[in-house]
């Protein structure tokens, strides 16, 4: 295995139309996920919701892969939150980066998952399995998201209840942030799910959505296009199946030149 370019290297070479920025933390959370942070470039701007693509040097060569950014688009550093592949191009190298490492970044963000895709409304939905929940870590923290919705309601659903620590992580943050708490307010509904160990909330969101259990749990109505918004970010079968629920209520997927009542990310999949 090749280590992860170190800050002391003195020849990295940065490519064209990217920047090389310093890791300032890293947080293990299982085997399988970890976040870190990372200085944010000067002029360096994206929407919350939207991703980046981020490398390493490996052998020479940069390897890049899309990440959601996970920090809200004011926040003064980058926040990423990884899965771990052990045989991963990319994966097996960044899950060993140390603070003081360099992380590459191409300078152009983009993403389906944002404010601007969606039609106005009422209650915003972000249905999400996994390291999916990284571009909805940006936009629950995100002023904006508050202002266009009266309820937001983040969905995540692991395998096992270990991997949902993230989640809480970022709920108590926001509980605990001098300007977010008191914006927020009891705005914002988490509902966490596990598919595989005993939890008091058990099972894939789309059957929870289909059973309607989910909605009797956080006490609102079922779908109505009327008023509920949907962003989805997940696996690629748990993005079809949601889709397929979202449009049976009614629902009709947007897109950033097409704004309408729900949006996918399909960069991570395939």
């Amino acid at each position: 295995m090749n280590a992860p370019v170190k800050t002391d290297n003195a020849e990295l070479i940065v490519p064209e139309g990217v920047f090389a920025e310093t890791v300032l933390s890293v947080t293990h959370y299982t085997d399988r996920l970890f976040r870190f942070r990372m200085t944010r470039p000067a002029g360096f701007r994206f929407r919350s919701g939207e991703f980046a693509m981020i490398g390493l040097m490996v052998e020479g060569k940069p390897i890049y892969r899309a990440y959601s950014i996970a920090s809200p688009s004011w926040d003064e550093e980058l926040e990423f939150f990884s899965i771990k592949v052990p045989d991963g191009p990319l994966t097996q190298h960044l899950q060993r980066i140390q603070p003081g490492d360099k992380v590459l970044m191409r300078k152009k963000p983009t993403g389906t998952l944002v404010l601007d895709a969606l039609t106005p409304g009422k209650r915003l939905y972000m249905f999400s399995t996994g390291t999916g929940i990284a571009p909805f870590a940006s936009l629950i923290r995100d002023p904006e998201t508050y202002e266009k919705f009266e309820e937001v309601i983040l969905t995540h659903t692991c395998r096992d209840v270990a991997e949902l620590k993230y989640g809480f992580d970022l709920v108590d943050e926001i509980k605990n942030h001098e300007f977010l708490a008191e914006l927020v307010g009891d705005k914002l509904k988490h509902y966490a799910t596990v598919t595989r160990e005993d939890y008091p909330f058990k099972g894939r969101i789309t059957d929870l959505i289909e059973n309607g259990k989910l909605f009797t749990d956080l006490g609102v109505p079922p779908l109505d296009p009327a008023v509920d918004r949907g962003m989805i970010c997940g696996s690629t079968a748990m993005l079809k199946d949601t889709k397929e629920l979202l449009e049976k209520a009614g629902l009709t997927e947007g897109a950033n030149n097409k704004p309408a009542e729900f949006v996918i990310e399909r960069a991570f999949v395939g």
